[in-house]
C-alpha cells in the first residue's frame, strides 16, 4: 500500500507527488465531492428522496434572507464571531461571514486504494457536524455510487486502451 499525500498543500494543489494510480484515485474522488455536491444543493437526502425540512425558524430566516427554502446546505454563510471561529482575542460580538461549508468540501488525501474527502476549515467542519448529526448528508447515496462506479469504469477502460494496444502484423509473402 502506498503511503498518503496530501492533496492540498499550504492551501495549494499539490498533483506532481502522485503516482499513476493515485491520480486515478484523485479522479475518482472528485467525481463523488461533486456528485455529493450536487444531491445536497437538490435537497435530497442520503436515500436519494427529499431531504428533512428545516426547522421552523430557520426557514423564516432564509425565506426572508431570499434563499431557497430546503435543506440545501447553502446558507448565509455568516456565524456569530466566536461561534466558529478559533479567534481567542477578537470581540465576540456581531457576524461575521465564514464561507459556505460546501465551498470547503474537496478531496484532502489520496492513496492507491482510497480517497479521502473532508472540510479543511473549522467553521465548515463545525457545521458539518452539525448537520450531519441532524441528516446523514456526507455519504454516497445509491445515484453517487452509480456516478462513481460509471467514472472507474470510463478509468479502467482507459487504462486497458494505454496497456494493451493491439498491433497488426502484416506478413510478407513466403518464397
Amino acid at each position: 500500500m502506498s503511503a498518503s499525500v496530501r492533496v492540498y498543500f499550504k492551501k495549494e494543489i499539490r498533483l506532481d507527488r502522485l503516482s499513476f494510480q493515485q491520480q486515478d484515485m484523485l479522479k475518482l474522488g472528485t467525481v463523488a465531492t461533486a456528485a455529493v455536491k450536487n444531491r445536497v444543493r437538490a435537497a435530497q437526502g442520503p436515500n436519494d428522496g427529499p431531504a428533512k425540512p428545516l426547522a421552523v425558524g430557520y426557514a423564516k430566516l432564509k425565506s426572508r434572507l431570499g434563499l431557497k427554502n430546503r435543506r440545501d446546505l447553502w446558507g448565509t454563510g455568516f456565524a456569530l464571531s466566536g461561534q466558529l471561529t478559533r479567534a481567542k482575542k477578537r470581540p465576540k460580538v456581531g457576524k461575521r461571514f465564514i464561507g459556505h461549508m460546501l465551498d470547503d468540501l474537496r478531496v484532502r488525501t489520496v492513496t492507491g486504494d482510497t480517497v479521502r474527502i473532508g472540510l479543511s476549515q473549522f467553521a465548515a467542519r463545525a457545521k458539518g457536524l452539525a448537520n450531519q448529526l441532524r441528516e446523514p448528508w456526507l455519504v454516497l447515496s445509491p445515484s453517487n455510487r452509480a456516478a462513481v462506479n460509471n467514472a472507474w469504469g470510463l478509468i479502467f477502460a482507459e487504462k486497458v486502451k494505454r496497456l494493451a494496444r493491439v498491433v497488426s502484423v502484416s506478413l510478407g509473402k513466403a518464397a
